[in-house]
């Protein structure tokens, strides 16, 4: 009998309940502060939001998603974990937002020529075993994208992250202890959670691809992308290569 495929990490531990638990701290503020610097900085503010399409490529619960809806877009959130969509369906039908919630992979977006804005927020690329499986998500991202609509790509800053990196770190959530290791291996940042109670311990790994500025913008420029700006932070600072946290994208599709 053939070896089962091996469940990719992502697929796993975004689907657990304890996945909120551990992020937790990733507040609606954040999500607001990001929102208002892309709207301000792709000058959609300007325009009404019923008019405009957005997508949020992994949406995870729904925190920007969310947002969006709450301004009044036409919003699709997208992941691949049911459990956290149905946090976003959730918290929408509460608010009474109007949002679409679907579930597909990222490397097997099906629309086309659909959306004004696609995001693609907190580290939510570079999943994926290979850089051809990345390059297919870019891919599918340009063709669901209208003429001259914006793509917002936030990655992690790889030279920051090589200087500041805590190798391990632990915390207290309710009664949970979370343990968190880190190392830098491969060109990937890995982290390995081992979240613990009174009577149980379960561990889960996150693997994310760290992509240099100019291998980024190659990928980019290749795929029919033409980078505007790159800021360093949610606030909309400068992008400083060696002192910015983030390095958020905004990009737009040309053919």
């Amino acid at each position: 009998m053939p070896d089962k495929p091996e469940k990719e990490w992502f697929a796993e531990w975004f689907n657990h309940p304890l996945y909120l638990k551990v992020y937790s701290h990733r507040d609606e503020a954040e999500a607001r502060t990001c929102l208002e610097t892309i709207l301000q900085k792709t000058n959609l503010e300007s325009l009404t939001p019923s008019d405009v399409r957005v997508m949020d490529i992994a949406c995870g619960a729904g925190r920007h998603a969310l947002e969006f809806a709450r301004r009044g877009f036409i919003t699709t959130a997208n992941d691949l974990s049911s459990f956290l969509l149905e946090c976003t369906r959730t918290q929408a039908e509460q608010e009474k937002l109007s949002i679409e919630c679907t579930r597909q992979d990222m490397r097997q977006i099906t629309a086309e020529n659909t959306y004004d804005l696609v995001v693609q927020l907190f580290s939510s690329f570079g999943y994926f075993k290979t850089k051809k499986e990345d390059l297919k998500v870019l891919k599918n991202v340009w063709k669901t994208l209208k003429q001259d609509g914006w793509y917002i790509l936030d990655l992690i800053n790889p030279v920051y992250l090589e200087k500041t990196l805590t190798p391990s770190s632990s915390r207290t959530i309710d009664d949970l202890k979370v343990f968190e290791k880190r190392r830098i291996a491969e060109g990937r940042i890995v982290k390995q959670i081992t979240i613990s109670s009174s009577d149980d311990s379960i561990t889960f790994e996150e693997s994310v691809r760290l992509y240099r500025m100019e291998t980024i913008s190659g990928m980019l420029v290749s795929t029919g992308f033409e980078i505007r700006e790159i800021f360093g932070d949610y606030e909309g600072s400068a992008y400083n290569p060696e002192t910015s946290p983030r390095m958020m994208i905004f990009a737009r599709k040309k053919d």
